[in-house]
């Protein structure tokens, strides 16, 4: 059964084509998350010869020493810029077992096919490989969500996409098949002057509203959003912008792995432990 319709990939894809040209002045939201992708690699005692980048955008993730890296991107203008294909992240044209890493960086949180991007991924992993993901998610962009409730009360408006929280992430890994799943978060705040700059750094980070059921936002409305983003903000005039980042990490089933012990194995039970403690 297809996923349903939430996003226009057209749209997406103009939209990462447009961010193109800025990327690089706007890219802190990514950076943060490669930043992290970084330190968990650095945690992994072993090497990588065929790495994917997965939703390359400019190309900024350094792969490991040695490593051969192929690149995709649903935009054509990042995927030409960092020498890679294009290629949405829940279309993948790689034969399964190709890469014995997968990074992918603030690209999930926009595909109608979330659970299958990540079986994807996970396929295109030989036994033993490892997935490193991040995104933007949780409680993210509170500040401007608000804003625009305020603004927009009388005629309510979809202008957001559903953030995936990060337990919901964590099964996801499991359903995609991936083994020793693990899903945390770090929050990001940023303070801003205005909305004007918010929604540059957004435009800029091709994050902005690309839902199949997008409506124009008039400059009424958005004045009303900037007054209200304004009146959140501290005694300095700035409104702190929250960013959740969710990271997610997992590895191909391989017969080496370490498994959890069988239900009913242990050599002892919890009754039989309580019981050498005495009532208080």
């Amino acid at each position: 059964m297809d996923a349903p319709r939430i996003f226009d990939r057209e749209a997406r894809r103009h939209r990462r084509d447009r961010a193109a040209a800025v990327f690089r002045e706007r890219d802190f939201l990514r950076a943060a998350m490669l930043d992290g992708i970084a330190e968990r690699l650095a945690a992994v005692r072993r090497d990588f010869a065929d790495v994917l980048d997965l939703g390359c955008y400019d190309g900024g993730f350094a792969a490991p020493s040695g490593a051969r890296v192929a690149r995709t991107d649903a935009g054509a203008a990042f995927a030409r810029d960092a020498g890679g294909v294009q290629a949405d992240e829940d279309r993948l044209p790689f034969a399964d077992a190709s890469f014995d890493l997968v990074v992918s960086a603030g690209v999930l949180d926009q595909l109608d096919d979330l659970p299958g991007a990540l079986l994807l991924a996970r396929r295109a992993l030989r036994p033993d490989g490892l997935f490193l993901g991040a995104f933007v998610g949780g409680s993210s962009l509170s500040a401007l969500r608000r804003a625009f409730r305020t603004a927009e009360a009388d005629r309510p408006v979809q202008r957001f996409h559903p953030m995936v929280d990060v337990r919901s992430a964590g099964d996801l890994l499991v359903r995609a098949g991936f083994a020793l799943p693990v899903a945390d978060l770090e929050t990001l705040n940023v303070r801003y002057a205005g909305i004007g700059r918010l929604l540059e750094d957004l435009r800029g980070g091709a994050m902005t509203n690309v839902l199949a059921d997008r409506h124009p936002l008039t400059r009424a409305a958005l004045s009303r959003a900037a007054d209200a983003f304004a009146e959140q903000a501290d005694p300095d005039g700035r409104t702190t912008e929250r960013f959740d980042l969710i990271f997610l990490t997992g590895w191909a089933p391989a017969p080496s792995q370490p498994r959890p012990a069988a239900r009913g194995s242990a050599g002892a039970s919890l009754a039989d432990a309580l019981r050498r403690f005495p009532k208080s």
